[in-house]
């Protein structure tokens, strides 16, 4: 219930919670519906009913088994979007093995202390994608890999890993290929699997996702069942899905938003998983959404951007979309309005979190007016709490800015051996400190004004970054922007516009200054601009500011 006065919501508590393990609600959706389509895997050209699918889960699992994996040991998974991920997330949730995801991007340093950190005992691995040789690294890293039998590694630098099994049909020596890896499980008897299953409760954890810290190492934020599951479960009940929908999921499965909100939120739902290719390519997306009848897309705004700038976006039929998540907080006004009239998506959602929080907190609903879409996150999801704070720790009134903080299942059970950086994170009372800065109003929707960091401070005057990136889309020549504050002697910070054209438009410093001019605050008004193809990101997509900070500094001080 939201009270009046003061930014406090609680979201709506008539959906109960799945009180039940990943395994059990994988169980449950393929006795419901066994011959419906469950994943299909086009860059792969796989599909599976979901009969088929529990039939590769099992046997997985039973493999992982005879490996020797205990209830509560790591496995790594370090590969793009495939159907052995899938099965893979699956499989480990049966045995209560914690699956520990790895950003496909991560070089050898980076893999390093995940694995260290996390203790993962097995990893899971591709050959290759994009400019990363895996192999190679892992040769490199751990080059007693090809003298020690499989399964035996013994390694001074990763003392816990025992093993590592490659997607690749003909790894090199040293790796278990994911081919023998299944015929392994034919040798564990079904009932040592059930057995297994039968132990598991769902508070137990089951997934470590590492944060990409922007200072410092990023650290482990570890899931439950519970966890997880309830937030899929929920993000598709506001999306309405059922068996009778199919979701084309183009983001990262190492994500929370693809194994979280896709996977798990299909999975719950009976919805078809459709994974359009390894990594995001906003042609093959716009395929498949169109050959396969997709009533659901997800994805961020500069995927959206792309799929929309598309030349071939026309010859498309895209007229069985419904719905979708555009996640973020920073999702653009005009972008939004495209989403709903180009792509058809009349019901698409915002979704808001953190991977601390499963990851969705904030969600807009079907039913949202289009102004209620484009220019908040929504309320408070079912079963959680929200609040906004000041620097005491204070309820702050209805309208004014503070950070926002989420409480209720859906939160993490802490950093994995990290307890400095849990009790940080999470206060005595159980909420969860995003270090995001918000608005609440009357009717207890959310406006994100940016990241605490974020946010710039220019001559005594607050600019918030997001506040001045809505305005700026609505220019006729922008596609993209992003505003960051850079160091400046006079005003203490000098506000950068980062801006990325239609194909085919453009304009200069002078015309964007002269526009503003009359619009916004004189003191809002960007000092620099920097005309980009590209931003600065993540493999998930999200921006990075800092990257951006540096090379602006960078920049203006080789031009003076």
């Amino acid at each position: 219930m939201d009270q009046p006065n003061q930014s406090y919501s609680r979201g709506p508590q008539d959906k109960a919670l799945l009180a039940m393990t990943i395994g059990q609600a994988f169980d449950r959706t393929v006795a419901q519906y066994p011959q419906g389509e469950a994943l299909v895997v086009r860059h792969q050209q796989l599909r599976y009913t979901w009969q088929q699918l529990a039939e590769a889960v099992d046997l997985h699992a039973r493999a992982l088994l005879a490996l020797g994996l205990q209830a509560g040991d790591r496995l790594g998974i370090w590969a793009p979007n495939c159907a052995q991920w899938c099965i893979s997330q699956v499989a480990s949730a049966k045995l209560g093995v914690i699956l520990v995801n790895i950003n496909p991007a991560y070089r050898s340093s980076e893999l390093e202390y995940v694995l260290k950190q996390s203790g993962c005992q097995w990893l899971i691995c591709a050959g290759s994608f994009k400019s990363s040789d895996y192999h190679g690294m892992l040769q490199a890293l751990v080059p007693e890999l090809a003298e020690q039998g499989i399964g035996q590694l013994r390694c001074e630098l990763l003392p816990e890993l025992r093993g590592v099994i490659s997607l690749d049909a003909r790894p090199p020596s040293g790796f278990l290929p994911w081919s023998q890896l299944s015929a392994l499980g034919t040798g564990i008897p079904p009932q040592q699997l059930h057995h297994r299953e039968a132990s598991l409760h769902f508070d137990q954890p089951v997934n470590i996702q590492y944060t990409s810290g922007t200072t410092g190492f990023p650290k482990g934020a570890t899931l439950s069942h519970h966890n997880i599951l309830n937030n899929g479960y929920m993000v598709g009940e506001s999306l309405g899905l059922s068996a009778q929908d199919r979701l084309v999921i183009p983001v990262p499965l190492y994500h929370c938003f693809g194994m979280v909100m896709g996977n798990l939120g299909c999975i719950t739902h009976g919805t078809t998983m459709i994974y359009p290719n390894d990594g995001f390519d906003p042609l093959l997306t716009l395929a498949a959404v169109a050959e396969e009848r997709a009533t659901g897309l997800y994805g961020v705004p500069t995927m959206f951007i792309a799929m929309l700038d598309h030349p071939q976006r026309g010859t498309f039929d895209l007229s069985t979309l419904r719905t979708g998540i555009m996640a973020g907080s920073t999702c653009p006004i005009e972008v939004m309005r495209r989403v709903i009239s180009d792509l058809h998506m009349s019901e698409v959602q915002i979704a808001y979190g953190m991977t601390e929080t499963s990851p969705v907190s904030l969600q807009t609903g079907a039913d949202d007016d289009l102004e209620r879409r484009v220019t908040t996150v929504g309320r408070t999801q079912p079963q959680l709490e929200s609040k906004i704070i000041d620097e005491a720790g204070n309820t702050v009134p209805r309208g004014q800015i503070g950070e926002l903080c989420t409480r209720g299942y859906s939160v993490m059970l802490g950093y994995w051996n990290n307890p400095e950086g849990t009790r940080e994170a999470i206060d005595e009372a159980g909420w969860m400190h995003t270090g995001d800065l918000a608005s609440m109003d009357e009717q207890g929707y959310v406006c994100i004004a940016g990241r605490n960091k974020d946010m710039i401070i220019r001559g005594g005057e607050n600019v918030y970054p997001r506040e001045l990136e809505e305005f700026f889309f609505t220019h006729p020549a922008v596609a993209d922007v992003q505003i960051i504050g850079i160091p400046d002697e006079r005003y203490g910070e000098e506000i950068v516009a980062w801006i990325k054209f239609h194909p085919g438009q453009v304009a200069n410093e002078l015309e964007l200054q002269t526009w503003c001019k009359g619009r916004i605050a004189h003191f809002k008004t960007p000092k620099h601009f920097r005309f980009v193809e590209e931003f600065p990101m993540t493999v998930t997509g999200k921006i990075q500011k800092f990257r951006m900070r540096e090379i602006t500094i960078e920049q203006l001080r080789s031009e003076t």
